[in-house]
């Protein structure tokens, strides 16, 4: 492969990589994804037990192929693995799996990446490795007692990890409330952290209410809550600067309630081995859960990538200071759904439709350019 050329490599193999390359391939472009985990799906199959997608199934599909199942119900993690891993197949999309790109640069007018050990060149790049990378932990937490079982959101399974005693589950967004769910009825359970809000609930999850209501948010997510009105880019600041979590998902209080898990404010700090909380309470535990977020990795992009509230300055995807570079998957790429799996197609849609606009533009003078090549916006 060393110095094999590919028009677009797209990195990245879950659902933003997926949409991209489907919307390339019916361009005609050639293309190839590259994902670092063994099997398509496995960002997915790798997280925790219990977790279910926050949409319904209906606005969970991704271009060409709707998610199979009632479409009111709520799919699995390893349901949407599944998924991600039909698609590949449906589609006939060129995944190389296994594959890990450790550094992406610049060979003159094109893009060098660098594959555990052997290159790859490219016209076109698009980053569609996701939002989050690496999992954020407080210092303090070091000084917790050696005694203490301690695990990140993104290493936690099930209980099966936990030692006996009282668990406090830190961050009380949408991830703690899952984990703490899951632990309420085997361990007494703390969750630690303000209050983010919950959509609204008109019933269970799947009931009538719910199904109306869900129409009206995805609208809302889809067209009203956009970057391209005032509107929009307010929610976008909002929840970008500084980051912050979406609310919880309709019902999640009242669950929370019935469960017995006991609301506690933000863990501070660590006294004499033991969690403190903001208001000076010191909580003994056997476990701690850190559901307190991941930080995005561009490092492996030596480029001069700019980087505004965590994340590559963009402009619907196309990161206009690098010609040929793209992203996706990202938060209000375009609106609120561009992190969602339902809503990744728009913007994949735009991605592909640009590449082939630059590819299709013809050549410039042969001064325009120091290969006579097309200028790419």
């Amino acid at each position: 492969m060393d110095g094999h050329h590919v028009d677009t490599v797209v990195v990245g193999g879950s659902q933003s990589g997926l949409a991209v390359g489907n919307h390339l391939k019916q361009q005609g472009l050639p293309f190839v994804i590259l994902d670092a985990c063994d099997r398509i799906g496995d960002a997915w199959r790798n997280r925790y037990d219990s977790l279910r997608l926050f949409t319904p199934r209906r606005y969970d599909g991704l271009p060409g192929m709707p998610f199979p199942g009632p479409p009111s119900s709520y799919p699995t993690k390893d349901e949407t693995a599944d998924y991600l891993e039909a698609y590949a197949h449906e589609f006939e999309l060129p995944v190389r799996t296994g594959v890990h790109v450790d550094r992406l640069s610049r060979a003159g007018d094109q893009f060098e990446l660098s594959l555990d050990g052997s290159t790859m060149v490219a016209d076109n790049v698009v980053v569609a490795t996701g939002v989050y990378h690496h999992p954020r932990t407080p210092p303090f937490a070091r000084d917790l007692d050696d005694g203490v079982v301690q695990l990140h959101s993104k290493d936690y399974r099930n209980r099966s990890q936990l030692q006996d005693g009282p668990v406090l589950v830190v961050g009380a967004g949408n991830s703690g409330t899952e984990v703490a769910l899951d632990l309420a009825p085997h361990h007494r359970t703390w969750l630690s952290g303000r209050d983010p809000g919950q959509e609204p609930s008109l019933g269970r999850p799947g009931s009538v209410g719910d199904r109306l209501l869900k129409v009206v948010m995805w609208t809302v997510a889809t067209r009203v809550l956009v970057v391209t009105n005032p509107l929009g880019r307010k929610a976008r600041d909002h929840f970008l600067d500084p980051p912050r979590g979406i609310p919880l998902g309709g019902g999640r209080r009242r669950q929370i309630r019935t469960a017995g898990i006991e609301r506690v404010p933000p863990t501070v700090g660590v006294q004499a081995g033991h969690a403190v909380l903001e208001d000076g309470t010191p909580l003994k535990v056997a476990n701690v859960v850190w559901c307190t977020g991941n930080t995005p990795d561009y490092a492996w992009i030596d480029l001069p990538l700019p980087i505004q509230h965590g994340f590559p300055v963009h402009d619907r995807g196309v990161v206009e200071s690098i010609p040929g570079l793209y992203v996706v998957g990202l938060l209000f790429l375009r609106s609120l759904s561009s992190a969602l799996l339902g809503g990744v197609g728009r913007d994949a849609a735009y991605i592909a439709e640009h590449i082939a606009s630059a590819r299709a533009r013809p050549s410039q003078p042969e001064h325009a350019t120091s290969r006579g090549e097309d200028i790419v916006p």
